[in-house]
């Protein structure tokens, strides 16, 4: 059965949290222990968003309106990326300059919200997130760069469709797995997972983007978690989408291999949260450095 492209953006919307409790399951298994529910971040967001939000004499509107630019871009890159062979939402031709952009915005409303606090220390952890975006957003917008020049394709929906159809080429099975590896490491420098940052942390000179959203409470931090749970679902989608690009008839089939592969992404992240320690600062621009550097050899390789 061929659904609407909206049944598939409301499925994303109501999935995306589930994902933070699949990565917090896999920590906890490789912990020894029970963890919380796969639903918990659910159970926040509804806690969070029957609560009021405290405002400082300091801010302006630029604070109130950065959780809303966060849920905005969410949704807007949800119709974006289509899930697995079902079309978006959204779609034309550049587009995949079009979603980088709207994740930079979202950032540079987070940045402007966290200085608006007069704060130094939400100060300190805003001069690291614009570092850290500056290396990361080469890294994805070489990576798929590269994905246009191997399909021919402009749009998020014209590349997956292209790789779902085939790609002959001996460099486009180099290509593909070139650029799941550097869009991983984009996924979690943008998504402040370890090994860039720790979403967990309270040390104070460790925290990067926790820390701007420490003044932060009640519905306000709500729309934020779900901003965050809505970024996590659209990288994981486009990863998924280079690691399954299989078109299959079978109505469910199609369905069944992208939720495995959002799965098998979700658990990575996990595994690599499980078994890697926080690198220090000084190490972050070396790997996200690294990620560019895959990016602009499957590039290479692409013109080839």
């Amino acid at each position: 059965m061929n659904h609407p492209p909206y049944i598939h953006v409301a499925v994303s919307l109501l999935a995306a949290p589930f994902l933070f409790g699949v990565i917090n399951k896999v920590k906890a298994a490789f912990a020894g222990r029970k963890g919380p529910p796969l639903l918990q971040l659910y159970y926040d967001i509804v806690k969070l968003m029957r609560k009021s939000a405290v405002y400082s004499r300091t801010t302006t509107e630029i604070f109130r309106l950065s959780p809303l630019v966060s849920v905005a871009v969410g949704v807007l890159a949800v119709m974006t990326v289509p899930l697995g062979q079902k079309e978006s939402l959204i779609s034309f031709h550049g587009d995949i300059f079009f979603l980088a952009y709207l994740f930079g915005m979202a950032r540079f409303t987070t940045v402007l919200a966290a200085m608006d606090t007069g704060s130094a220390f939400e100060g300190m952890g805003a001069s690291r997130e614009v570092q850290f975006s500056m290396l990361a957003e080469p890294a994805l917008l070489v990576g798929l760069a590269a994905l246009s020049l191997l399909t021919g394709e402009s749009s998020v929906a014209g590349i997956l469709s292209a790789l779902r159809s085939g790609v002959d080429s001996a460099s486009g099975h180099v290509v593909l797995p070139i650029c799941v590896a550097s869009l991983f490491i984009v996924l979690l420098a943008e998504n402040a997972r370890i090994p860039v940052d720790d979403p967990n942390t309270h040390l104070e000179l460790t925290m990067i983007h926790e820390v701007m959203v420490l003044d932060h409470g009640g519905m306000d931090l709500g729309f934020i978690h779900y901003g965050a749970a809505l970024k996590l679902w659209v990288f994981s989608s486009i990863i998924a989408g280079l690691l399954v690009p299989v078109k299959t008839s079978a109505p469910f089939t199609g369905v069944l291999l992208v939720w495995a592969a959002l799965l098998l992404v979700t658990v990575s992240v996990g595994v690599v949260e499980s078994t890697m320690a926080r690198l220090r600062m000084l190490r972050v621009p070396q790997l996200l450095t690294g990620a560019t550097i895959l990016s602009l050899v499957a590039l290479i390789i692409a013109m080839r």
